[in-house]
């Protein structure tokens, strides 16, 4: 994890390494943190990415199915990231052939800004590129009035594609391609060169240019936008690092590179619209001012099993480094997957983006629902889903003992994740992900309020530290009084999710506190506004957004429930405190529901 091995390196603590970054912002000049980017619109809706769908076979017509699969299952994509597939590339005479599986080929080198033919309206090998009308355009405009798209990304290498620009193209030689020999750092050598980057280094580099990079970008990404596109995802960003040579370094290279990516992108796409992928270099991190969501992990392998658990773990570590920088991603994964939930679950919590790879027809709506409002719209958590101070130094991938236990923050509540990560790891003889304990057994760990570190920021005056806690999985509602715990334990790849909620004492000893929407893995993300007026009263003003089951404790047997103003029906269970009553679907997209609770 790279915040650790600064760490280690330096001999600093976690908050010397944070407070150094504030301090090199100021001094380098050549970035910002997360806390001073706009973030993309796109992070608060529900997606769909083509990649685990159809790898680099995605066309036109796939990408129309795979909408329309969702869409008939009641969960509507509001965007879609059109991966790796679309550009047009192809091999050099000297070039071999480097597929995997289902990986891109990276010998392939760019030809051309524009789509190739499976994106023209005959998707035949003849159609001619500079014919937008039966190209990216029409696909585009079409999707987002057929589906209502709001957004729609595409990929690309952030050097053009994974073997970069050809040279000796018409099209390529404004911007000066010459071939270059990647040389990798000898900390990548010492873990392991992936097929990637060894197939790469065996075909070389087409590199632009430094200084026609801006143009390169410009030319691409204004094509783009004039076709309807709304942003990028730009992969292999991490590649600039072994391409120094000859170029003034690795680090010049980089802020060179990141600077025209990032001038082109405001631009072209003025609302920040971009994810960085593959970007974990300090060369990229420190060189970005604008990018605001970086993919945090590998790549979600659905055929995997060894990478599942790893990939939480991975994302929630290396979140407390390189959140500082960017909201991390989480990446897609499938809805329809035997670690599904997991997954699903573990996004929630994140604060990230959520978006799935499924193919058409491949659907879980059941999980889909826990995340995706009917609108298209997203319960996101405030904050980077970050592990919890007493996770900081365990490791729950291998050591037996642990559950991950990660923490966020919504306008009113606070939300933790745990889970059992136990059972596979990464393996430095065979440089890969593996299976270590075929069947590791339960682990247990307790929780306390005070894992959700900034619940205290969202507390009424005078918080007593009383919690409600309620299990998203069991279904419970628990009082936590300050200070107390609350035993979990878990089985192999097990998770739990538990909203945190501070309670309020109001007049004649009750006491109040708003869950959310119970369905939901991030229930609390659902309330936008909460008011408790005069605690003599005993009125609660709450700001809904969503439908479905809608959950409160309270000390008391309410005297009445008003939504929108008109009376409505509710069940309290006397035993746990639980309100709960039902909200209807809104016609209108983000409509907040005005409930008043009368004690």
């Amino acid at each position: 994890m790279v915040a650790f091995s600064l760490m280690h390196k330096y001999k600093l603590s976690l908050m010397e390494l944070l407070m150094l970054n504030r301090s090199l912002e100021t001094h380098l000049g050549t970035f910002c943190h997360r806390d001073k980017k706009e973030m993309p619109d796109l992070m608060n809706w529900f997606g769909w990415c083509t990649w685990d769908a159809f790898y680099t076979d995605v066309t036109a017509e796939g990408v129309k199915q795979g909408l329309e699969s969702l869409e008939r299952g009641g969960a509507s994509p509001k965007f879609v990231i059109i991966d790796d597939g679309w550009q047009s590339v192809c091999m050099d005479t000297t070039s071999v052939e480097a597929k995997f599986d289902d990986t891109a080929n990276f010998s392939n080198r760019l030809i051309h800004v524009k789509e190739n033919h499976k994106f023209q309206k005959d998707g035949g090998e003849s159609s001619e590129v500079d014919d937008q009308s039966i190209g990216f355009r029409q696909i585009v405009t079409e999707i987002k009035e057929q589906f209502s798209l709001k957004y729609v990304y595409v990929w690309h290498a952030i050097v053009g594609y994974w073997g970069g620009v050809m040279p000796g193209v018409a099209e390529m030689e404004q911007y000066e391609p010459t071939i270059v020999n990647p040389i990798p750092s000898p900390g990548v050598e010492s873990n392991g060169i992936c097929f990637v980057l060894r197939s790469i280094m065996k075909n070389r580099v087409g590199l632009v240019n430094p200084e026609k990079v801006y143009a390169f970008y410009n030319d691409l990404h204004s094509y783009l936008a004039s076709v309807g596109v709304d942003g990028v995802k730009v992969d292999n960003q991490s590649i600039l690092e072994t391409l120094g040579a000859g170029n003034g370094g690795r680090v010049k290279l980089a802020r060179k590179y990141h600077e025209a990516l990032e001038t082109s992108i405001s631009k072209n796409f003025p609302s920040n619209e971009i994810i960085s992928c593959m970007s974990h270099s300090t060369d990229a991190l420190y060189s970005a001012k604008q990018a605001a969501v970086i993919r945090a992990s590998d790549d979600f392998f659905p055929r995997d099993p060894a990478s599942h658990t790893i990939h939480i773990a991975s994302v929630a570590y290396n979140t407390i480094f390189i959140g500082e920088f960017m909201q991390p991603d989480w990446d897609m994964f499938h809805s329809l997957h035997p670690m599904a939930e997991y997954h699903g679950a573990a996004r929630a919590i994140g604060g990230c983006s959520i978006y799935v790879s499924d193919k058409p027809g491949h659907h879980d709506f059941i999980v889909l629902k826990k995340l995706v409002l009917p609108d298209g719209s997203t319960l996101r958590a405030k904050l980077p889903g970050r592990p919890t101070r007493d996770c900081l130094f365990s490791d729950p991938t291998r050591d037996g003992k642990s559950l991950l236990k990660i923490w966020n923050m919504n306008d009113f509540t606070g939300v933790l994740g745990v889970f059992n990560c136990q059972g596979a790891a990464w393996c430095r003889v065979n440089t890969k992900n593996l299976v270590h304990n075929e069947q590791p057994g339960a682990v247990s760990c307790t929780i306390q309020a005070k894992d959700v570190h900034y619940l205290t920021n969202i507390a009424e005056h005078g918080w007593t530290g009383d919690t409600i806690v309620y299990l998203h999985r069991g279904g419970n509602v628990l009082h936590l009084p300050k200070n107390k715990s609350l035993p979990v334990q878990l089985q192999a790849r097990e998770y739990e999710v538990f909203t945190v909620v501070p309670v309020k004492r109001l007049s004649k000893g009750a006491a109040f506190a708003p869950i959310g929407l119970l369905k939901m893995f991030n229930s609390g993300g659902a309330i936008t506004e909460l008011n408790y007026g005069s605690p003599e009263t005993g009125i609660i003003n709450i700001r809904v957004r969503g439908c479905g089951v809608f959950g409160a404790y309270s000390s008391v047997r309410p005297e009445r429930i008003l939504i929108d103003m008109k009376e409505e029906k509710f069940d309290y269970e006397e035993r746990s405190g639980l309100i709960s009553l039902n909200l209807r679907v809104s016609e209108k997209e983000l409509y907040q529901w005005n409930l008043t609770v009368e004690l």
